[in-house]
């Protein structure tokens, strides 16, 4: 149990990336991004072919800080992989969401639209990688005695730092920053940050690129605990949601805690179902959360 517990708040940590990057697209945007999830997943395979490429051409594929499994290489990899990201999400928006905005469709087409584009983006990865599953290393670790009997590998131990020092550098950016502070503006009253001189325009470019962020680095964390594979996109949506629903929509700080919550129910639930199942168990949360309390935890008066 306290090993499920510990695994449970990694797993939780890596669900947050995607679920405040979410959080904090519905809190400027208005509408829900399904296609999240495999844009994740081909931030994460784009990790891996910029480990292959750049990384290895600059011989840092096989330089791992033990007792990592990885190394400056995929480091390397992951920023590239982001950027990436940025620019493809910046392209979508400015070539499918903005127009539709500008239209003033409604958010559920809207969300059906991204919705399309997640299928887009999954057949891509079918198309370039296949089906077959790729892993970032092949290194072997020796797992790290905690007390209670639990255990724990270095490369979790290694992806929750990373978690909390993200978590602390964007608070620190929402609270401390003038494009921070834009940005809590727009989400609170976008009309009125429109009218006070704020650019708007400039604020949704920033979402998209901090989103972008978070979810290639969630996408790649999460390949490091597992293996990379197309439809890990598809399964992790349901964890953001609901760990955004928790949280309450459109309060990052609430999809934090939402998306702990999450994981150490999901990671828990592995020691009576099958790890197969776990998100099924998401899916439960987020029936159970809409049943009983729709608005969230966090949800403001």
């Amino acid at each position: 149990m306290v090993e499920a517990l510990v695994l449970g708040i990694v797993l939780g940590g890596i669900i947050a990336l995607g679920a405040v990057g979410l959080s904090l697209l519905y809190a400027i945007l208005r509408f829900g991004h399904f296609a999240h999830g495999d844009l994740m997943t081909l931030g994460a395979y784009l990790a891996l072919a910029m480990l292959a490429g750049p990384a290895a051409w600059l011989g840092l594929r096989d330089v791992p800080f033990r007792p990592l499994s990885i190394g400056p290489g995929l480091v390397l990899a992951t920023i590239l992989a982001a950027a990436i990201i940025t620019v493809i999400v910046w392209f979508v928006d400015a070539a499918v969401y903005a127009p539709m905005r500008r239209r003033g469709s409604d958010v559920t087409l809207i969300a059906f639209a991204s919705l399309a584009i997640a299928i887009i983006v999954r057949s891509i990865v079918y198309m370039v990688w296949g089906p077959q599953p790729y892993r970032y290393s092949t290194e072997l670790q020796q797992a790290i005695r905690l007390p209670l009997g639990a255990r724990i590998k270095p490369d979790e131990l290694f992806s929750l730092a990373v978690v909390i020092l993200i978590v602390i550098a964007l608070y620190l950016f929402l609270e401390r920053t003038k494009i921070g502070r834009a940005m809590r503006a727009t989400a609170d009253n976008p009309e009125l940050a429109r009218i006070s001189g704020i650019d708007t325009a400039r604020v949704i470019r920033w979402t998209w690129a901090i989103g972008a962020g978070l979810l290639t680095v969630g996408g790649v964390l999460y390949g490091i605990q597992s293996q990379l594979q197309p439809v890990m996109g598809w399964n992790f949506p349901l964890a953001f949601f609901a760990a955004t629903i928790l949280g309450s929509v459109g309060n990052i700080y609430g999809a934090l805690v939402g998306s702990m919550v999450v994981g150490i129910v999901q990671q828990v639930s592995t020691l009576w179902i099958s790890p197969g199942y776990k998100p099924g168990v998401a899916l439960a949360v987020l029936i159970l959360l809409l049943l009983i309390r729709p608005q969230g935890l966090f949800a403001k008066e």
